[in-house]
C-alpha cells in the first residue's frame, strides 16, 4: 500500500490503482473530493481519487481564503446555508486548528447603505443563533466612534456604527491538501496530473471501471471500482459529458478575482466586510503584513484551468477601496499580486451572478455515477458526509456489506492533532523553542507550526538534514518546506509549490522570485526532469507571476 503522497511515487501510485478493485473512485481533488475521499476511507471502505490539475488548483485555491458563515445568505433568506455552515465552520476550526483562524470581522454601516443599525443587530444576532456561535464569538454592535477606532480607515462621512462579529480565516489550498493527506495516511490512494477519460460500463450500463491518463507521460490506466463520484467543481459537467446518462441541471460558472497590497500602501488593521457602489459586499482583510480585498462576481465562460485577473475587474476593486477608505489611495501600480477563480453554481434561470444560490446538491446518473455541484469550501465536511451516506447505501444494497457511519465530526485532518484548538497557541510556542535545536530561529519555528501543526516534526527533520548538508544552498527554513512537499504532498511542477502548498505567489511575491531558480534547478534533479521540461516549467511559473500582476488584457 502507497502511503506517501509523494511527486517521486507517481508511476508506483498509478500501477498500484490499475490492479485494485476499489470500493470508491472520486474524480475532482479539490476540497470536495478531497473531504469525500477522508469520510469513505474512515468508514472503511476503499477509496481511489484523481485529479487533472494540481490538488485544489481549481476552486480551493482561488476562494476568499475564509471558512466563513455566510451573513449574505441571511439577505437572500438562505436560512439553511446559513444554519449549516455557520456551524461547520466550529467543526472545520477545531479539526484543523493549525489552517483556520478566528477573525473579527467589522461590518460599517452608513446612511444610504446595504445594512442598517436595525438590520445589522437582528441579522448578527440570527447568524449568532442560527450558527450556534459561542459566547465568545457572538456579535456585539459599535458605535461610530468605535466603529473608527476599530479601523481608523473605514469613511467618516455618513457613518452610523458598525456590527462586529467573527469568521475564521483560512488557506483554502493547505485545508484541501491536509484533508486529502489525512486521506491518505488512513489509506486512500490519490493522485494529481491524471484525468478521467473515459468510462467503461457493464451490459446493465452500469459504470464499471475508468480509463484515466498520465497527464505528465501520456499513460492510460484502467481502473475498477463499485462505485463513482464526480466532484470536478467546475468541470462537473464536463465530466458528467463523459457519460452517456444525461439530467437537466446545469452549471454557471461566476468569476471571483482579488487584489492583494502591502500593508506599507494599505495599512488595514481589522478585516472590514463592506458596501460596494453597486450595493454589493465586498471582503479587505489583512493578512501576513498585507492586505486582500475582494471578490467580483461575473459570468465566466472562458478556460476554467486559468481565469485571469483583467483590468476592468482590478478597477472595480480599486474603486471600492477608494470608496469605503477615502485615505487609502492605491493605484494599480500597487497592486503587488492577485488571484481569480471561478464558483461553480447550479444554474437558476433569470438570476444574476451574486443571487445564484451557493447550495450544494447530489444526484445519481441511470449509469450509477454520482455528482455533486454547488456549495462551499466551509460545507465541505457536511458535503462528503451526504455523498457518503448515499454511496454507502449503494454500496451495502449491491455487495451487502455495511460500513460505519460518518467519523469526521470530531477527526483532526492532517497535521490538526495538537490537542484542540484551545491548545494551538502553547504548541506553537512550544514548537517555536524547539525550532532553535534545527538550525531555524524562533520566529520561522512559529511559522512553521502554525502552518503545518502536527506535522511540523517532519520539517524540523528536514531542516536539520539542510544543516548538516555542506553542499545544500537552500537555507534551511525554504529547503524544510520544500523537502516536505515533495515527498509528503505531491508537487511535481514549481507552481504546485510556490501556489499552492505555501501560497508564496499571493502573499510573498518577492519571496517566489528570489527562490524560483534554485527550487527548479533542485526538482529537475530530484524528478529527473530534460531539459524542455524545465524550460516549460519555467515558463509556466514566469507566467503565473505575470498573470498575478499584471491584467490578462494589458500584457505583451
Amino acid at each position: 500500500m502507497t502511503i506517501q503522497l509523494s511527486g517521486k511515487n507517481r508511476s508506483n501510485i498509478l500501477t498500484e490503482m490499475a490492479n485494485e478493485n476499489y470500493d470508491l473512485f472520486i474524480i475532482g481533488g479539490g476540497i470536495t473530493g478531497a473531504g469525500i475521499a477522508f469520510d469513505a476511507v474512515t468508514r472503511g471502505m476503499k477509496v481511489a481519487l484523481v485529479e487533472m490539475q494540481d490538488f485544489a488548483a481549481g476552486t480551493s485555491s482561488r476562494s476568499t481564503k475564509l471558512v466563513h458563515g455566510g451573513l449574505r445568505y441571511l439577505k437572500q433568506f438562505e436560512i439553511g446555508i446559513v444554519k449549516e455552515t455557520g456551524r461547520e465552520r466550529a467543526i472545520v476550526y477545531e479539526n484543523g486548528p493549525h489552517v483556520t483562524t478566528p477573525e473579527w470581522m467589522l461590518l460599517p454601516f452608513h446612511s444610504g447603505g446595504t445594512f442598517g443599525p436595525f438590520t445589522t443587530s437582528i441579522g448578527l444576532k440570527v447568524y449568532d443563533f442560527l450558527a450556534q456561535v459561542k459566547k465568545s464569538e457572538r456579535r456585539s454592535m459599535l458605535s461610530a466612534e468605535e466603529t473608527l477606532k476599530k479601523e481608523p480607515l473605514v469613511k467618516k462621512q455618513g457613518l452610523k456604527g458598525g456590527g462586529y462579529y467573527v469568521e475564521y480565516k483560512t488557506d483554502d489550498a493547505r485545508l484541501t491538501i491536509e484533508v486529502l493527506k489525512g486521506a491518505v495516511e488512513k489509506g486512500a490512494t490519490a493522485i494529481n496530473y491524471t484525468k478521467a477519460e473515459k468510462f467503461i460500463y457493464n451490459d446493465a450500463k452500469k459504470i464499471v471501471g475508468v480509463v484515466i491518463r498520465d497527464m505528465l507521460t501520456g499513460e492510460t490506466y484502467e481502473v475498477k471500482a463499485t462505485k463513482f463520484v464526480n466532484a470536478a467543481g467546475p468541470w462537473v459537467d464536463d465530466v458528467r459529458s463523459l457519460d452517456y446518462a444525461k439530467n437537466n441541471k446545469q452549471l454557471r460558472l461566476t468569476k471571483g478575482i482579488h487584489l492583494v497590497f502591502d500593508q506599507s500602501v494599505f495599512p488595514l488593521k481589522q478585516a472590514v466586510y463592506f458596501d460596494t457602489p453597486d450595493g454589493r459586499m465586498v471582503f479587505a482583510i489583512p493578512r501576513e503584513g498585507k492586505t486582500y480585498v475582494g471578490t467580483t462576481d461575473t459570468f465566466f465562460d472562458q478556460d476554467k484551468t486559468s481565469p485571469k485577473m483583467n483590468a476592468a475587474d482590478r478597477d472595480y476593486i480599486i474603486e471600492a477601496i477608494h470608496f469605503m477608505f477615502p485615505d487609502v489611495k492605491v493605484t494599480k501600480d500597487d497592486v503587488e499580486s492577485s488571484w481569480a477563480g471561478v464558483r461553480p453554481l447550479i444554474y437558476e434561470e433569470g438570476k444574476d451572478p451574486s443571487e445564484i444560490s451557493r447550495k450544494d446538491e447530489i444526484w445519481t446518473g441511470e449509469s450509477g455515477l454520482i455528482t455533486i455541484a454547488g456549495g462551499k469550501l466551509t460545507g465541505y465536511r457536511k458535503m462528503a458526509e451526504d455523498v457518503v451516506n448515499l454511496v454507502s447505501k449503494q454500496l451495502q444494497e449491491k455487495t451487502g456489506r455495511t460500513f460505519k457511519p460518518g467519523q469526521t465530526l470530531h477527526l483532526p485532518i492532517s497535521g490538526g492533532e495538537i490537542g484542540g484548538s484551545s491548545n494551538l497557541e502553547k504548541f506553537v510556542e512550544l514548537k517555536a523553542e524547539e525550532a532553535k535545536q534545527y538550525g531555524l530561529t524562533k520566529e520561522e519555528g512559529k511559522q512553521l507550526a502554525r502552518k503545518y501543526g502536527s506535522n511540523v516534526n517532519q520539517l524540523f527533520q528536514y531542516a536539520q538534514e539542510c544543516q548538516a548538508s555542506e553542499a545544500e544552498t537552500l537555507p534551511p527554513m525554504v529547503y524544510a518546506q520544500f523537502m516536505y512537499a515533495l515527498d509528503n504532498e505531491m508537487i511535481v511542477k514549481p507552481t504546485d509549490f510556490f501556489i499552492r502548498r505555501t501560497g508564496a505567489l499571493f502573499f510573498a511575491i518577492d519571496w517566489v522570485r528570489q527562490w524560483k531558480t534554485p527550487i527548479i534547478e533542485k526538482m529537475a534533479v530530484i524528478l529527473e526532469w530534460k531539459e524542455e521540461e524545465k524550460n516549460k516549467y519555467i515558463e509556466e511559473l514566469d507566467q503565473a507571476i505575470l498573470d498575478a500582476t499584471v491584467p490578462v488584457d494589458e500584457q505583451k
